[in-house]
């Protein structure tokens, strides 16, 4: 792992500023970071996320049809459970990010109901220099989502275009 990564910059006396986002260089193989807090899934969650998709399966937005499923409730549609891991991750692994290029392998192991609570990790998987913007590179994580039991939810792999240090946009809006 690189050197203690900083949360927040000073930017004067008694003074801080949040700071979100790797630069290229301060990504390592190997490294795993898990993203807290949790989030728990709501029903609101679901049911806006589901129409905004335009997913209208019962399962997921019909709470009568839902209690007859084998899974006795709302099952939380795979857009929302995809979304909740992603968002967790992008403070640490993307905010710096100038594109965001890949989503692979997606599994979804097993399912996600209303009120389950979901934890994310990422472990950085690969990363190169880009060859046509030389000033950034390319970086693969693996992630991880669970429930609040460990059970795995989601999987997948990510790939984005991320600036090295001296390029990285400054947060300098007062």
């Amino acid at each position: 792992m690189n050197d203690m990564l900083l949360a927040h910059e000073r930017i004067g006396e008694k003074r801080y500023r949040e700071v979100y986002g790797l630069a290229y260089e301060e990504f390592d193989i190997g490294d795993i970071f898990e993203h807290r807090p949790g989030r728990t899934v709501t029903e609101v969650d679901n049911i806006w996320q589901s129409l905004i998709d335009m997913n209208k399966h019962p399962a997921h937005i019909d709470q009568a049809y839902a209690q007859r499923t084998e899974f006795k409730g709302l099952l939380v549609s795979s857009s929302v459970t995809l979304s909740i891991v992603s968002g967790m991750t992008v403070s640490t692994m993307s905010a710096r990010a100038t594109a965001n290029l890949a989503w692979d392998e997606i599994r979804l192991p097993n399912p996600v109901l209303v009120g389950d609570t979901l934890y994310a990790e990422s472990e950085v998987v690969a990363k190169r220099e880009s060859a046509s913007r030389p000033n950034e590179g390319i970086v693969t994580i693996k992630v991880i989502g669970r429930k609040q039991d460990s059970t795995v939810v989601i999987t997948y792999l990510r790939t984005f275009l991320v600036p090295k240090k001296a390029y990285c946009m400054k947060y300098d809006i007062k």
